[in-house]
């Protein structure tokens, strides 16, 4: 057999395959990564395979290394024509001898990235280990007890080294490109570094270095060409090193705190200096200058200097970049810089690809160069002051124009309809605007047009069926604008069928029915028509999306149910509230294991809570306010151990409160609030293309702009959460219903809670002290209960509370006033005429000020002595014993019942005699 590459990669074989693979002799490529082998596995039939150049058994599970040592690399002897091996992601652990290696003379490149190696034993006294060029050992060396040293020592031939993200210790040998990205390192990195004189790229991005950097050491790398220490806790100013680095091409100093002169003069003899990325840094004025001079040597290809500090400096652009004219690369964003938008950055640069202006206070019109530029792909100037309309030359200045992002701006006038036109155009952001107008038709003829978003400006008018029509258009974000009418029916034998994956046209004044047709797109994933006036049923239809992932039909007038056959794989968040559907929930979405949100808020949903919600294993909001439902709260709930948001106020809910509430975690997710699950990356330019080969830059857009919101009350008002603040919001509201019962104290275990409802409700007995435990709790509402008994002292601990409400209800006692109670006004306590204290104008007696100390003994319940409601049922049920009792007895014993009615006769005359013979003598003591 001739067969030379075989790629048995993704498949399920076992360590036993190896004896079928030793029969192909002519083999040069052999993949069998992500497979079943594990363990310590024999691949002695490898050596059969004289010819081959490439082994790759990444991602499996081999551990050969803990049961013999070096059996991997000693059974490979055989393959002398070996130039790649990856070995990368499985479970070697242990040292490697890379003397076992001696026989494969063309080794060029090695992987052991991604296991649990302790130490390579060097190969200095093997003369045939020259060609090894790249190494990579990222993630190998995680325990801290391998120094770079001895890393470095074992590889000392090799010329690129990949240690990204390990954990290294000491110093440091020789290496021409040396990658330590994400790796624990020591601040004498840089001192020591300087021992590798021959270094041409170094990279030290996110190797938690702190302090300044220092003024020996580095100074020697005279041949740098790439320096990189990004993303690290640096500080102070670059030392006087900086101008031994002359051959240094690329430098990355984002995401520190460095004090960065805006006159730039610290570069001025870098001419050979073409990518510069000074990102999250802060800029200075250099004290020194007197006079600011051209640096004419220095001409970027690439500059970045987003996200910095420009503290007491003039809203300006740095001077030097008016001598710039070979710019492919500019981002200038979020640095607060202002006047007049500056035009002359793309007259001046005449070879500009992308031109990112975003987060500043530019203002005017915008202008553009006089000049065509071919090679622009992308302008973003979104987030500043930008006025007038977009120049009808854009399209000729920039023909082949990917994407033009102008969001969160002041433009007006119509959306010009040569947009449309753009053969490459991919993405078009206007969003947040006053464009007023129509949707131009020319959008619907693009053959490049992918994301469009139009949201928040003041168009209008009846949305046409072309505007779905477009058959490169998969992203259609109309909301927040004054669209009326139905939603056009599509006929897919005069209009091309729509391929969207997003479709929002929410907050508009559209009517009608949800259409047909739009179940009908197949890949579809969000559908957003929220706040609009649709009415009429849900499809049943939609239980053919099955790529759906969100549905927000919320705020219209849609009556019914939700079909029961709706339940895509990856839904994750259903609003349906403020509408009219009534009936009892069916089992749509049952056993779902992707829904994070569910919103039915505010309809006419009766019946129970279904038992099967608690099948809902993502559930972290579940919102089911203001609903006709009735009977128990079910304990399935307690199930939902992502619950953070539950919202079951305003229903007919009756019974206790499930005490395995305390079961919820209601800690931070990010899928709870994160929408965006990957970004695109628009018109990037290649930096190694240029210069190094494998570096991009350019703008990240999230790939969807539909955010998720939460309607939750807390703190006395009725609130939106989103975002971040929606990540880490947890409340529980279960007020206006029939509960009865007590407080669970286990209720006090929700350490992470920040807001209790629990308001108008029947429930009775003592707020549990184990309330001291909610840490982080804002909001805590009691009111309108029957709860008695007095406020637990230990609730002064509470140092977040900002909301506290007992109001009408049965306590006692003294008010703790002090700490947060002592900012909570007469208004949480009212409706309680035992409680005393400030913030009442009552005043406490002695006994009540007692009634504050807490209790000593821990064995004394919670509940205090003696609870009203037991005692009163006891009570009754013991007079209705006694009663029964005696009634038995007078029928059984005939006796006794002569003597029982004798002696009601006998008590029945003295009474009457005595009453006589009273009102008699008060007679005769009045006529006397």
């Amino acid at each position: 057999m001739n067969l030379e590459v075989l790629d048995l990669s993704n498949n399920l074989l076992k360590n036993s395959s190896f004896a079928y693979i030793s029969g192909l002799s002519n083999l040069k490529s052999l993949s069998i990564g992500r497979n079943n082998l594990q363990g310590s596995i024999d691949i002695k039939e490898l050596n059969n395979l004289a010819k081959l150049k490439k082994l790759d058994m990444s991602l499996n599970e081999i551990e050969s290394l803990r049961s013999f040592q070096g059996s991997i690399l000693t059974h490979l002897n055989g393959l002398s024509n070996l130039k790649s091996l990856n070995l990368e992601s499985n479970h070697l652990k242990g040292s490697i001898n890379l003397k076992e290696l001696e026989a494969l003379n063309d080794l060029q490149e090695l992987d052991f990235s991604y296991n649990e190696l302790q130490k390579f034993l060097p190969v200095k006294e093997i003369g045939n280990f020259k060609k090894l060029r790249v190494a990579k050992l990222n993630r190998a060396f995680i325990d801290g007890t391998v120094s770079l040293l001895q890393v470095l020592e074992a590889f000392s031939l090799v010329k690129t080294l990949y240690l990204r993200d390990n954990y290294l210790n000491k110093t440091i040998f020789t290496q021409e490109e040396l990658f330590l990205d994400y790796s624990y390192l020591s601040n004498n990195i840089l001192e020591s570094i300087g021992a590798l004189t021959s270094l041409k790229a170094l990279s030290l991005s996110d190797c938690r270095l702190t302090g300044t950097i220092p003024t020996k050491g580095w100074c020697d790398l005279r041949n740098l060409e790439e320096l990189d220490i990004s993303e690290n806790a640096l500080e102070g100013t670059f030392s006087s090193c900086l101008d031994n680095l002359t051959y240094l091409q690329f430098l990355d100093i984002s995401n520190n705190h460095f004090e960065v002169p805006t006159s730039f003069k610290l570069f001025t003899n870098h001419s050979h200096l073409k990518f510069l990325f000074i990102n999250q840094n802060n800029l200075v004025r250099e004290p020194t200058i007197q006079t600011w001079a051209p640096i004419q040597k220095l001409q970027l290809k690439a500059f970045s200097m987003s996200n910095c500090t420009t503290k007491g400096l003039p809203k300006e652009l740095p001077n030097f970049l008016y001598y710039q004219y070979d710019l492919r690369f500019l981002q200038l964003s979020y640095n607060n810089f202002g006047g007049k938008i500056p035009s002359w950055l793309m007259e001046n640069n005449t070879r500009l690809q992308q031109f990112f202006l975003i987060g500043n206070s530019f203002t005017g019109p915008l202008q553009l160069p006089k000049h065509t530029n071919v090679d622009m792909v992308e302008i973003s100037m979104s987030y500043n002051k930008i006025e007038g309309q977009i120049p009808l030359n854009i399209c000729s200045t920039f023909p082949h124009l990917v994407v033009l992002s102008l969001f969160n701006n002041t433009f007006e006038g119509n959306i010009p309809p040569y947009l449309g036109g753009l053969k490459s155009l991919f993405v078009l952001d206007l969003s947040n605007n006053n464009f007023s107008g129509r949707i131009p038709r020319e959008f619907a003829w693009s053959n490049s047009l992918s994301f469009l978003r139009l949201s928040n400006n003041n168009l209008s008018g009846k949305i046409v069926p072309t505007t779905f029509s477009s058959n490169a258009l998969s992203q259609l974000y109309l909301d927040g604008n004054n669209f009326h009418g139905e939603i056009p029916l599509i006929d897919n034998s005069t209009v091309g069928f729509p391929n969207l994956w997003d479709i929002d046209l929410s907050n508009n004044h559209l009517s009608g029915s949800v259409p047909k047709w739009i179940c009908n797109m197949s890949y579809l994933e969000t559908l957003d028509l929220s706040n609009n006036h649709l009415d009429g049923l849900i499809p049943s239809e939609l239980c053919n999306l099955d790529w759906l992932e969100v549905l927000d039909l919320s705020q219209n007038n849609i009556s019914g149910s939700l079909p029961s056959c709706f339940n895509p794989p990856p839904i994750k968040r259903v609003h349906l509230s403020r509408n009219m559907l009534s009936s009892p929930l069916p089992r749509a979405l049952y056993n779902s294991s992707s829904l994070v949100t569910l919103d039915l808020s505010q309809n006419n949903l009766t019946g129970k809570i279904p038992y099967w919600i608690g099948t809902l294993s993502a559930l972290s909001i579940l919102i089911m306010k203001a609903n006709q439902f009735e009977g128990k709260i079910p304990s399935q709930l307690c199930q939902l151990k992502s619950l953070s948001i539950m919202d079951l106020s305003q229903n007919k809910l009756f019974g206790h409160i499930p005490s395995c509430f305390s079961n919820l975690t209601l800690e931070p997710k990010d899928e709870k609030s994160h929408f965006y699950e990957w970004d695109y990356i628009f018109g990037n330019i290649a930096i190694k293309d240029l210069v190094f080969g494998d570096r991009d830059s350019g703008q990240t857009y999230p790939s969807r702009y539909v955010e998720e919101q939460v309607e939750f009350a807390t703190k006395k008002g009725l609130y939106m959460y989103s975002g971040n603040i929606l990540k880490y919001m947890s409340g529980v509201d279960l007020s206006c219903n029939r509960l009865t019962g007590q407080i669970p104290p286990e209720i006090g275990n929700l350490s992470e809670l920040h807001s209790l409802n629990l308001s108008h409700n029947n429930l009775i007995g003592f707020i549990p002290s184990t309330f001291s435990k909610l840490k982080q709790i804002e909001s805590l509402d009691l009111s309108n209960n029957n709860l008695s008994g007095r406020i637990p002292i230990q609730l002064t601990e509470l140092n977040s509370l900002a909301v506290f409400n007992v109001s009408y209800n049965n306590f006692s006692g003294s008010i703790p006033y002090k700490a947060q109670f002592g900012t909570f006004d007469e208004s949480s306590y009212m409706g309680n005429p035992f409680l005393c204290g400030p913030p009442l104008h009552e005043n406490c007696t002695e006994s009540d000020s007692a009634s504050t100390v807490p209790n000593a003994s821990d064995g004394e319940k919670e509940y205090g002595l003696v609870d009203k409601f037991v005692f009163y049922v006891s009570f009754w049920v013991t007079y209705g014993i006694v009663l029964m009792a005696i009634a038995t007895v007078l029928y059984i014993n005939p006796y006794w019942r002569q003597a029982w009615f004798y002696f009601v006769e006998h008590c029945i005359t003295a009474c009457h005699f005595f009453i006589v013979d009273s009102l008699l003598q008060l007679s005769m003591f009045r006529r006397s």
